[in-house]
């Protein structure tokens, strides 16, 4: 069984910037659509994890296991019309989202939450408008203008349950591929209000300081939230997406 190291291509003494680098281009070769697989796919993260967790030559590794299923088999990404099942396939994320929360015997249970109230805008409203993600008013201009019901309106999120999600239960098709927190394609602009990852593989810090959130494993601490979604084509993120296989898969079948 290869090591964590051997996994990521990369010495035992790479600093924290290689090991990054490493991820996200192992991240991408062994998605199913490059030419890898599910287990070669849970491999990469389940590597990286052990590094970032202090993982040192000849220590024991679990090994991998996985269902089989293809990274980007849940839901639907954009242009690749909204299954009517996405909400039932959704339980996953939201059971790992509950597992995140904190719930061990030694854990201070949090506040008791009853959700947030999400206004989102689509970021190709905001380029052909001449908008900019700056604007203290863009919120305001979308309320005031006649724009489409999927790019711009508002969704309640329950507690525990992640932006992307919340989007898809309302029937909205917010772009994603892996769910996992290792791309970039279900990436948002939190604009107002605030959310918690569990994790961050990608994003660096200028992009965390910038707003940039994975809406996959974002989960809304304050009551109001104002995001813009579909930003994955951003300079820095667009480098960081990977493949939107249902997109392809399902114009294909038509």
């Amino acid at each position: 069984m290869d090591s964590p190291f051997e996994t990521l291509d990369i010495d035992p003494d790479a600093d924290d910037d290689e090991l990054v680098d490493a991820y996200r281009r192992r991240v991408k070769s062994a998605h199913p659509d490059h030419g890898g697989s599910a287990e070669e796919f849970q491999a990469v993260r389940t590597a990286y994890e052990a590094i970032r967790d202090g993982y040192e030559p000849g220590d024991e590794l679990e090994p991998v296991e996985t269902d089989g299923r293809r990274p980007t088999d849940e839901g639907a990404t954009r242009n690749g019309q909204h299954e009517a099942d996405s909400a039932r396939n959704g339980r996953a994320g939201a059971e790992t989202d509950d597992a995140s929360s904190g719930s061990g015997p030694d854990s201070e249970p949090e506040p008791e939450r009853r959700g947030a109230r999400v206004e989102f805008l689509d970021y190709d409203v905001l380029t052909e408008r001449g908008w900019s993600l700056t604007d203290d008013d863009l919120f305001e201009k979308a309320a005031e203008s006649d724009i489409d019901g999927d790019a711009y309106g508002q969704v309640f999120v329950e507690p525990r349950t992640n932006l992307l999600k919340a989007a898809e239960d309302a029937g909205h098709s917010w772009p994603f591929a892996c769910r996992g927190g290792a791309c970039a394609n279900c990436a948002v602009a939190v604009v107002d209000g605030d959310v918690k990852m569990p994790s961050n593989h990608i994003l660096s810090e200028e992009m965390l300081e910038q707003g940039v959130r994975l809406s996959c494993i974002s989960l809304p601490v304050t009551d109001d939230l104002r995001v813009v979604y579909n930003i994955e084509h951003l300079p820095g993120l667009d480098e960081l997406r990977l493949p939107p296989q249902h997109a392809r898969k399902m114009s294909a079948g038509r």
